[in-house]
């Protein structure tokens, strides 16, 4: 039988993967114990098997997938041997699920109110509608959400990203559940909502004593919000113990890999130490202003800034404020409304259609999502080499330069034969590096570039990016909404704040001395910025990865 104190036992639970997968086990032997009123971080890269084992959960593995052994214990039965009628009364209202897309989760047509209402319909018939409505206002209130009586009547594209994920949340606790399965449901948000939702979790396990099961690949977030951290790998819990133990101590090589690629609040870089005195960027009060009838939104307010040769300008700020706009109109895929841009002494703005087809071999952009950014349907080589041989370069000298380009990026010329589906998600990233980089650009912006990327291969090309900066003495446009991510990369920091520069310097100065308020609030909303893990030597980083992917092949 369970143990009181134990709501949820998962014991020797094996999921089997087609035949056709590269490995037997989707989840191999999961032996997990979950407590009331604790906060259980389930860690790992992509494809380590964190939301099968969760989904197993709800008895919810997707098509393909099939039970081999074990049991899932809820209260002491064996939710695997649940039939329909029992799943559906455990659904939503003993156990519920929050969604890592909190917009795809809401049906875009229907009004909040009536969604959430949709909860106590099926798994409490006995409310009536007007205490249903009651009902939800109280924990649109509960979430601390912004006029909750206006929520309410709103459709999900009225409400921003945070406050549609508390809506999510309000959803899967309207029937106060023993046990809440929230799968990265902060991935998607800025580092301020990110903040609130992580607050907001802690808080509802004190009010409602539930267990609450997170998944995530930030060690950040586990710093925030974990009582207890399980480890899986490749479909195994390889350790598992309290936050100190699991952060501070780590036993496993792959635990110490990840707590390693922590990302920390702190700068590496001096912009004196890399500056050689020759300017190849100047921005002048660029402005963008969006008209539509009598309406105007002023997307980028007045943005000056300057870089040399090897430096690297971090723009940061949540969503909407500008960072995107102010990339585009750079490099002009939006056409700014007025101001100039200075590459290399060229007024960039001013170029024809003509002259700017042959200038933008100067300005190069890598994109934020490494699977929609590359053509399916091309092999490696053909995208590496399509812009130089369109450039005019000689098709022999175009091919080399690919091939030597892969192979510093850590990909070698057998990739070249190769389509984007060979490849994971860092590798594709590593891709589109080589692909800006081949057309031996002065200027590199880079927009959100890591963000999609699991925290140790995001370590390893902010690395390789670094790297290819110093040899290549490119200026460098980093624009993230992950003030941790900055502080690593960055020579300069601009905040951004309503399609304006609100501060900007050096990033020493703006993450140990930041002067405006919206600033202070983004750093100190950044996930784990008290925590400081050990760190591993390079090499011995590098040894302990090696023999990881040794074991994955």
């Amino acid at each position: 039988m369970i143990k009181p104190d134990h709501i949820l036992e998962i014991n020797n639970l094996s999921i089997g993967l087609p035949k056709r997968a590269d490995r037997k086990y989707a989840v191999e032997n999961a032996n997990i114990k979950v407590r009331r009123g604790e906060v259980l971080c389930v860690v790992g890269e992509s494809g380590s098997g964190k939301s099968v084992m969760t989904s197993a959960i709800l008895n919810d593995i997707a098509p393909g997938l099939s039970f081999l052994d074990g049991e899932v214990l809820f209260k002491g039965e064996d939710i695997l041997k649940f039939n329909n009628r029992k799943l559906n009364e455990l659904r939503g209202s003993r156990i519920s699920m929050i969604y890592q897309e909190p917009m795809a989760a809401l049906n875009p047509s229907i009004r909040i109110g009536k969604q959430v209402e949709e909860v106590f319909k099926l798994h409490r018939p006995e409310v009536s509608e007007e205490e249903r409505k009651k009902e939800t206002i109280k924990l649109f209130k509960q979430m601390k959400l912004p006029s909750p009586e206006r929520i309410y009547l709103s459709y999900p594209h009225q409400v921003s990203g945070g406050q549609c994920q508390r809506i999510v949340i309000a959803m899967a606790l309207a029937c106060k559940p023993d046990i809440l399965i929230a799968d990265e449901p902060t991935t998607a948000l800025d580092v301020t909502t990110q903040a609130e939702i992580l607050n907001l979790i802690n808080d509802l396990k004190e009010i409602y004593d539930n267990a609450t099961i997170f998944i995530t690949h930030d060690f950040g977030v586990v710093a925030d919000i974990a009582d207890r951290v399980a480890v899986m790998c490749q479909g195994k819990i390889i350790e598992q113990g309290s936050k100190a133990e699991v952060l501070l101590k780590p036993q496993e090589p792959y635990t110490k890999l990840l707590v390693d690629a922590m990302p920390l609040l702190e700068t590496k870089r001096d912009p004196n130490e890399v500056s050689i005195d020759d300017q190849v960027v100047e921005v002048c009060a660029l402005n963008k202003v969006y008209r539509t009838g009598p309406q105007t939104v002023n997307a980028l307010i007045d943005a000056n800034f300057s870089l040399q040769r090897g430096e690297t300008l971090g723009v940061v700020g949540e969503s909407g404020s500008g960072k995107s706009t102010l990339a585009k109109t750079i490099i002009r895929l939006i056409e700014p409304t007025s101001g100039s841009v200075i590459i290399n002494n060229k007024d960039f703005l001013s170029l024809t259609k003509e002259q700017l087809v042959s200038a933008r071999k100067d300005i190069q952009m890598i994109f934020q999502d490494p699977f929609g950014s590359l053509n399916p349907c091309q092999t490696v080589g053909y995208m590496i080499t399509r812009g130089l041989l369109l450039q005019g370069t000689p098709s022999n000298k175009a091919w080399s330069k690919a091939k030597e380009l892969l192979g510093q990026v850590g990909l070698g010329e057998a990739s070249m034969k190769r389509k984007p589906i060979s490849f994971s998600g860092g590798q594709r990233q590593r891709i589109g590096i080589a692909r800006a980089l081949s057309m031996q650009p002065d200027v590199v912006v880079a927009d959100e570039s890591v963000s999609a990327l699991d925290l140790s291969v995001q370590k390893q090309v902010l690395r390789l990016m670094d790297e290819l900066q110093n040899k290549y003495q490119m200026a460098m446009i980093f624009i993230t909404h992950d003030l941790r991510v900055a502080a690593q990369i960055s020579d300069y920091i601009a905040v951004m704040e309503k399609g304006a520069i609100v501060e900007y310097g050096t990033a020493r100065s703006i993450f140990e001395a930041p002067e405006h308020e919206y600033t202070k609030k983004l750093i100190d909303a950044a996930p784990g910025r008290t925590w400081s893990p050990p760190r591993l030597d390079p090499e011995e980083a590098l040894k302990i990865t090696k023999e990881l992917e040794a074991l994955g092949n």
